[in-house]
C-alpha cells in the first residue's frame, strides 16, 4: 500500500506541475498578434492543460478516498474546501479562453491571427485570474496537508 500511495502522490504532483507549466506557457505566449505556429502551440498546450487538470482531479480524489489520510481528514479541513473551490473557479475561468482557442481553428501557415482588442483583454484578464487562483491553491495545499484549517 505504501508504494501505491507514493505512486498516486507522484501522479498527482506530475499533473499539478504539468498543469502549472501549461498555464504559465499560455500566460507568457498569449498576445494580440499570433503566427499560425503560435496559435497551434497554444491550442496544443491548452489541450494538455485540460488533460492534466482532469488527471490532477482524479488522482487527488483517489488520494482523498483511498490513500493518504482519508476522507474524514480532508472533509473536516477548511483549506481542503478552499483548495477545491479555487480549483473549480480556475477551471471555470479557463472555459472562455479554451473556447476561443478552439474557434481560432486552423490558421494558414502564412497568416497571422489578430485577436480583437476586446477578446484579447478578456482572455488576458482570465489568464491573470487563473494564475492568481493557481498560486492560491499552491499556498493552500501544504497548509492543508499539515492539518492547518481543521474544524
Amino acid at each position: 500500500m505504501v508504494i501505491a500511495t507514493s505512486l498516486m502522490a507522484t501522479l498527482h504532483h506530475l499533473a499539478a506541475f504539468t498543469m502549472t507549466a501549461c498555464l504559465v506557457y499560455e500566460f507568457i505566449a498569449f498576445r494580440q498578434s499570433l503566427t499560425a505556429s503560435e496559435v497551434r502551440r497554444i491550442q496544443r498546450v491548452d489541450l494538455w492543460y485540460g488533460i492534466s487538470a482532469g488527471v490532477l482531479l482524479v488522482a487527488g480524489l483517489l488520494r482523498v478516498f483511498f490513500f493518504e489520510k482519508g476522507a474524514n481528514f480532508y472533509g473536516a479541513n477548511l483549506l481542503f474546501w478552499v483548495k477545491m473551490t479555487l480549483f473549480a473557479v480556475v477551471g471555470l475561468l479557463s472555459i472562455y479562453p479554451t473556447i476561443r482557442y478552439i474557434r481560432w481553428g486552423n490558421v494558414a501557415e502564412d497568416k497571422t491571427l489578430e485577436v480583437p482588442e476586446e477578446e484579447h483583454k478578456r482572455i488576458r484578464l482570465l489568464l491573470n485570474l487563473e494564475v492568481i487562483g493557481l498560486a492560491l491553491i499552491l499556498f493552500a495545499a501544504p497548509a492543508m496537508a499539515r492539518a492547518i484549517g481543521m474544524n
